[in-house]
């Protein structure tokens, strides 16, 4: 059916929810909508759905470092020293994705700070290198929650009912272990940032240097 006028011209029309038209030729295609009556995100604890038109159904995974430095300024034995990083993370038709750390523990001269493998709290005095995903208030206040907004699904570690959930999710209580998951999402995902907060403790001996520390994000989309 064609509806027309002397100056458009409508091929195939149709009235009502879901209508859909596609047009081809060798080189190109073009598809549109008209009329949905639901339209939108819809989601339960493993699955959601995203209504409309048309849906791009190619995944996507999208990663930004929004704060790239954490400068822990002059170290020293009776004062804990702190910093934050950032990063943001979009996931779109996959099943989710983990981020993983690695790197080192701050380095000078061939000496690193000591990891902090076990998760506890800061020991002024004492070598101590460790890091955790939320708000703290002590040794002092820094550090935030992960920030969902409106869509996003992210989580600590694997979730709730993972050990490195509660290793990184503690306020207060840090921990290090190159390669550990820090961060992910169960399914498709709006963005989520994330807030890195590093603490160092540094004791009487360390050797005075600039010390460096380098970390690398790991993200991977779950399919």
């Amino acid at each position: 059916m064609t509806l027309q006028s002397p100056n458009y011209r409508f091929s195939e029309p149709s009235v009502g929810a879901g209508s859909l038209n596609q047009s081809s030729s060798a080189s190109y295609i073009g598809q549109s909508g008209l009329g949905d009556l639901g339209v939108g995100n819809a989601a339960s604890s493993n699955f959601q759905i995203n209504a409309g038109s048309k849906t791009n159904p190619d995944p996507t995974l999208s990663v930004a470092i929004t704060s790239t430095l954490a400068d822990f300024g002059n170290f020293s034995a009776s004062t804990p020293s702190t910093a934050t990083a950032s990063f943001t993370v979009i996931n779109y038709s996959s099943y989710g994705y983990a981020v993983q750390l690695t790197g080192s523990t701050p380095t000078y001269n061939g000496h690193s700070i000591s990891p902090m493998a076990t998760t506890a709290a800061s020991q002024p005095g004492t070598e101590q290198f460790g890091i955790n995903m939320v708000a703290n208030t002590s040794p002092i206040s820094f550090g935030a929650n992960p920030n969902n907004g409106d869509f996003g699904f992210g989580v600590i570690g694997n979730g709730p009912a993972s050990l490195d959930y509660a290793h990184y999710s503690t306020p207060n209580q840090f921990r290090y272990v190159s390669g550990e998951t820090i961060a992910s999402a169960p399914k498709s995902s709006g963005a989520t940032q994330y807030t890195i907060s590093f603490l160092t403790n540094v004791a009487g001996v360390t050797p005075g240097g600039t010390y460096v520390s380098n970390q690398l994000l790991i993200v991977t989309g779950t399919y």
